[in-house]
């Protein structure tokens, strides 16, 4: 039953006392013994052995010692290692080796582990294990595409839990995320069958020492194979100089008696964990339990760790897409405040108006600002005294970043009055001296944690001592958390910060205003090319040329701003189908169509277009949607689209399979050559031949403009999926999401027995696809036939040959409980499944989702009758 209690964040202080922290983990002058050591001089002399070494070499640790490498393993071992050590260029490198042998006459075959520690070099070997890991580069791609494809967040780090998890077979694996304070909290798991769930649970700080912490990110992968087992002393203990073994690099270094206490209290008898780097700091850990001893091959646990920097990359790059976006939000914002403050700088001390500026954005309660010694305020914010007080301590920190606190009373205690109007803010600092500041408040929020046990560690007195005790229990216990508000995200922080340079450059601008009013024009468009260097790369050649070659002439300033705009909009839209493909190949049609757009409006039917589905690769559309640009807007000034008439674009591929794209004005004014030669022009009759190595020609004929572009053929591809045979449409219709209507009333649970991981993954997708609401999956026979035992089944797909064993005693099983099912094989129709099953359809693999759906159609009939 889960206990409950009500403390304050002084309370938590005085109890978050740890000599954890103190702890020489990575000096503990032992390994797990389910590996041997030893340490190697310069000259490869033996300098450091596990006590275990007999046991692998035959020799006791004093004759090994001082013997050379050459002395005790294959010249061909020896080989290999010396190679291998050549790769380690970096501090905190590991090297491996794989299936070595390692002596004459012994069948055996070992992995090892090579890494530099201090002015010695250690080789850690263990047994090779077999695994069913089959094709690891192959699995590992297929995981990260799964990955890939997660829509938010959570749907990212559970679909991680389910990868580490079917790689290290452990019972339990938990994404464990830690916020600003340390503590940690689950975030996502995946479990074995009867394992308790602990997501959503918080652990405190204190369970993860600093020096532990600073470990995780030096060594991202952390194996304990067995809690209850007796550790291997490294012998000597302590080298000439006195000192003892660094183990921080080991992969079998044993493990602190606090840290076996406490996975001891949780019943946990193996453990793994692997860093989560964001940053180049610990976001969080991916950590797995195991009700008994267990100790995953080298090879799997290799990739587990490769797996983690993958996912490691992958979350950063989320988190980082995530901040962008806002951070594109905030300086929207920045530029209607801009746009607003240019004309009346009163508006910058308006809380009013930054209020309705911010809203959708950074989420708070109330808003105030401190300008110039003014204290203006809208919503729940502290008093005049408070925010008075609150500025002194804010223009004693160090300047030039945002403030943020979610208990105002820690810096203030005197705040913990007015927590119910505002318990936490966001603060923006806007200029330098005097400094002046906007408040963002948050009010209170009482919440409740629910913590994996009581997180107040009990100070002991025993035989070593006064230290901390492990908590005994990791039941739900439950704190009422008060006087704080809801946290700022780190995404809300990042748009913060932008706001802070926004805000900043605001005030910059105001007080340069009477000096700069004859460049203001100049420096925005430098601000534009500045943006697009930064977002845009490989398009700054052309936007430069754009801004040189647009120059006014003797149209007025008001048609210059609008003629470069509209090229430039024209090169954003451009590169927004592109990135929307992944900086693939997009199509050409919406590049008409979005130009065309922009002058029609309702009336796109005056743009008329024939021609295949044509994909145009990056470089070809940001080239084409210049000239593109430059031919409707020509066309809606001077030609077709100016009056009533039509414009006709075609394209075909020719017998030399380049693309011809042809344009034809009809029903427009009478056409007359232009009697200068333009900008425009020249994208339109030059960027083509020039850029993409095709051909460019316009014709002024009195009925209306035409123009003829000839583009090479890698500058584009058909559109394959346009041209796919109605099932594969339908199949592809499936993968999308996209199903018929025809598929409801589905089976509601289905049971997939599958023991390869991404082929079980598949199937589940394809069955979720084609609308089955629950998908058990499982590898084993056993498993399955718990599932049987304890849930109510509608049908079952089921893989034949699972490993070492067939799937038959599930099929006798569901036909005596008269559940429908189809068996899925890899043998093609070589396989006889006797008269018994004579009947059972039959899946042929790979999977194919219109089989998958014809299946379940087949049970939905079989139901009815």
């Amino acid at each position: 039953m889960a206990e409950s209690k009500t403390t304050s964040p002084a309370d938590r202080q005085q109890v978050d006392l740890t000599n954890c922290d103190r702890e020489p983990i990575h000096q503990l002058g032992r390994i797990q013994s389910f590996a041997w050591l030893l340490a190697f001089t310069r000259d490869w002399s033996v300098c450091r052995v596990s006590a275990n070494i007999a046991s692998l070499l035959g020799h006791e640790p004093d004759a090994v010692l001082g013997a050379q490498i050459t002395e005790l393993f294959l010249a061909e071992a020896v080989h290999a290692i010396r190679g291998q050590c050549a790769l380690l260029t970096g501090g905190d490198s590991v090297e491996r080796l794989f299936g070595i042998a390692l002596q004459a006459g012994s069948g055996d075959r070992f992995d090892i582990a090579l890494h530099v520690s201090g002015r010695v070099t250690v080789v850690e070997i263990e047994k090779q294990r077999s695994d069913t890991l089959q094709g690891s580069s192959g699995m590992m791609r297929s995981i990260m595409a799964r990955l890939d494809n997660a829509q938010n967040l959570d749907g990212f780090l559970h679909s991680g839990a389910r990868m580490i998890r079917a790689i290290t077979e452990f019972d339990r694996v938990m994404i464990y995320r830690f916020d600003r304070d340390g503590h940690g909290t689950v975030a996502a798991e995946a479990l074995a069958l009867g394992t308790d769930s602990f997501l959503g649970l918080y652990y405190p700080a204190s369970d993860v020492p600093k020096q532990a912490r600073a470990l995780y990110i030096r060594t991202p992968f952390r194996i304990i194979a067995d809690v209850a087992a007796e550790t291997v002393a490294i012998l000597p203990e302590h080298n000439e100089f006195g000192e003892p073994l660094d183990l921080s690099l080991s992969i079998a270094r044993a493990v602190s008696p606090i840290h076996i206490e406490y996975l001891g209290n949780m019943g946990i008898a193996a453990s793994l964990s692997i860093s989560i780097i964001v940053d180049g700091a610990l976001w969080g850990l991916i950590a797995c339990h195991h009700r008994s001893a267990r100790l995953p091959s080298f090879n799997a646990r290799s990739l587990a760790e490769l797996f983690g920097q993958m996912f490691s990359m992958r979350l950063e790059a989320r988190l980082h897409k995530e901040i962008i976006g806002r951070e594109r939000e905030a300086r929207m914002i920045g530029d209607r405040l801009l746009a607003g403050i240019a004309d009346n700088a009163g508006l910058l001390a308006n809380p009013e108006h930054i209020s309705q500026a911010l809203q959708n954005i950074i989420a708070s309660d109330g808003v105030a600002t401190l300008t110039e010694g003014n204290y203006a305020s809208i919503g729940h914010a502290l008093p005049l005294e408070a925010v008075q007080h609150l500025a002194k301590l804010l223009n004693a920190m160090e300047g030039g970043a945002i403030i943020v606190e979610e208990c105002i009373s820690q810096l203030l205690p005197s705040a913990a009055a007015y927590a119910h109007i505002a318990a936490g803010f966001l603060v923006i600092p806007i200029s330098r001296k005097p400094r002046d500041y906007v408040f963002l408040f948050r009010r209170e929020q009482v919440r409740t944690v629910s913590w994996a046990g009581n997180p107040e560690k009990p100070l002991t007195v025993g035989e070593n001592g006064t230290r901390l005790t492990p908590r005994g229990s990791f039941d739900a216990w439950v704190e009422h958390v008060s006087g704080k508000s809801v946290p700022f995200t780190e995404a809300e922080i990042a748009v913060g910060e932008a706001l802070r340079l926004v805000l900043n450059e605001v005030v910059l601008r105001i007080s340069e205003a009477a000096q700069e009013n004859s460049r203001q024009l100049t420096e925005r468009q430098e601000l534009l090319i500045a943006e697009l260097n930064h977002r845009v790369r490989n398009i700054l050649a052309l936007i430069r040329g754009i801004v040189r070659q647009s120059q006014p002439g003797n149209a007025n300033m008001a048609d210059y701003i609008a003629m470069l705009t509209g090229r430039v909009e024209s090169l954003a839209r451009a590169h927004d189908h592109i990135t929307r493909e992944r900086w693939a190949a997009a199509p050409i049609r919406p590049l008409f169509e979005e130009e065309a757009s922009v002058y029609l409006h309702d009336r796109i039917e005056r743009l008329v277009m024939q021609g295949p589905d044509v994909l145009l690769e990056p470089e070809c559309y940001a080239t084409l949607a210049l000239v593109v640009h430059e031919l409707v807007t020509n066309s809606a000034k001077y030609g077709a689209l100016s009056d009533s008439g039509l414009v006709t674009v075609t394209w075909s591929v020719d017998d030399q399979e380049r693309l011809v794209l042809e344009w034809r004005e009809t029903g427009g004014p009478p056409v007359k050559p232009p009697l200068r030669r333009g900008f425009g022009s020249t994208i339109i009759e030059r960027t083509v031949p020039h850029d993409l190595g095709g051909e460019a020609r316009v014709d002024y004929h009195v009925a209306g403009l035409t123009a003829r572009f000839v583009i090479p053929s890698r500058y584009f591809r058909l559109d394959s999926t346009a041209a796919l045979p109605f099932a594969a449409k339908v199949d592809l219709q499936l993968a999308t999401g996209e199903r018929e209507e025809s598929a409801s009333g589905l089976p509601g649970h289905v049971l997939l027995v599958e023991d390869s991981l991404i082929i079980a993954l598949d199937a589940e997708e394809a069955l979720q696809s084609a609308g089955v609401a629950t998908v058990t999956v499982v590898s084993t026979v056993n498993q399955a036939l718990l599932v049987l035992e304890s849930k109510k089944i509608d049908a079952a797909l089921l893989d034949i040959n699972l490993g070492n064993q067939l799937s038959l005693p599930v099929a006798e099983e569901l036909l005596r409980r008269a559940i429908p099912f189809a068996f899925a094989t890899g043998y093609g129709d070589q396989i006889d499944f006797g008269d018994q099953f004579a009947a059972v359809p039959v899946l042929q693999k790979p999977y194919r989702r219109d089989q998958i759906l014809e299946i379940l159609l087949g049970f939905k009939l079989q139901a009815a009758d």
